[in-house]
């Protein structure tokens, strides 16, 4: 696990509600049952400050980070996505894109990632496509810095010539095992996890379960039911996720509680 990553990770699912800030101590301290280092920790940071997910703010414990407004954004799609909480409907029409300039290759692969993210898949290497607007889609085109024309499109073959589309922009089969590798992997992890286990031991295997499930944020655009095969495995998988996150969810909520009270103590005594 990426320390950047993680850091997504720790200040969507449990730093956000809490005001989106925290001090140093506390992030290393929530990262290390992850076996994450405190220099990767601090490396991450300081990237992330860069690239402005993240702004250095004085806290009355201490040096800390909080959350921009454009990492606020980010953080609420996806955690909308990963815990669905909106309906996915469809209209019937595609939000087509097409790029008439993408950069060098490092530049193309990154925007690739950024428009799969907002759920959009790859017709060719000009043309992408969606079930539905990707949020703040322009604004992230045009910060990427480049020229492209956008067109609401419905197929003239109904909803048969829609999957022909679906089919072709992603790889569903690919995307349903990968869904079955997850409850395959994640299970045996989040069975170890009972009424004996620490507080920590329990947050440190959610925060790998909702790690895991993220990566889907990138490889699933969650269409719409009218376009996915039956017996789709990502509602399975998403009904496992939901079950065992939940059931994680208070020891989680206390061991990050601990985490910032401890880091408050310390701060306190060394200002005495």
């Amino acid at each position: 696990m990426q320390a950047r990553s993680a850091l997504f990770d720790l200040y969507g699912d449990y730093l956000r509600p809490r005001g989106g800030r925290a001090p140093v101590a506390a992030l290393v301290k929530l990262l290390s049952p992850l076996g994450i280092a405190p220099p990767a920790v601090r490396t991450a940071v300081s990237r992330m400050v860069r690239q402005g997910w993240l702004h250095p703010l004085r806290l009355a414990t201490g040096p800390g980070y909080s959350i921009t407004s454009k990492a606020s954004r980010r953080l609420d799609e996806a955690a909308a996505r990963i815990y669905r909480t909106g309906r996915i409907g469809w209209d019937g029409r595609f939000d087509l894109i097409v790029l008439t300039s993408t950069g060098a290759r490092r530049d193309r692969q990154r925007l690739a990632a950024g428009l799969a993210f907002l759920g959009y898949g790859m017709l060719d290497e000009q043309t992408w496509v969606a079930t539905r607007p990707g949020e703040d889609i322009d604004g992230m085109l045009t910060e990427a810095g480049v020229r492209y024309e956008r067109f609401t499109a419905a197929h003239a073959g109904g909803t048969s010539g829609a999957m022909e589309v679906v089919r072709r922009a992603w790889d569903l089969a690919e995307i349903g095992r990968a869904y079955e590798s997850f409850v395959a992997e994640q299970r045996p992890l989040v069975g170890s996890v009972n009424g004996r286990s620490s507080d920590e031991e329990a947050y440190a295997v959610r925060f790998r379960l909702v790690h895991a499930w993220r990566t889907f944020l990138f490889r699933d655009p969650q269409l719409p039911p009218a376009l996915l095969p039956e017996r789709w495995p990502g509602t399975s998988a998403a009904s496992f996720f939901d079950r065992h996150a939940n059931r994680l969810r208070p020891a989680a909520d206390r061991y990050v509680e601990q985490c910032l009270d401890a880091s408050n103590r310390i701060s306190r005594q060394k200002g005495r």
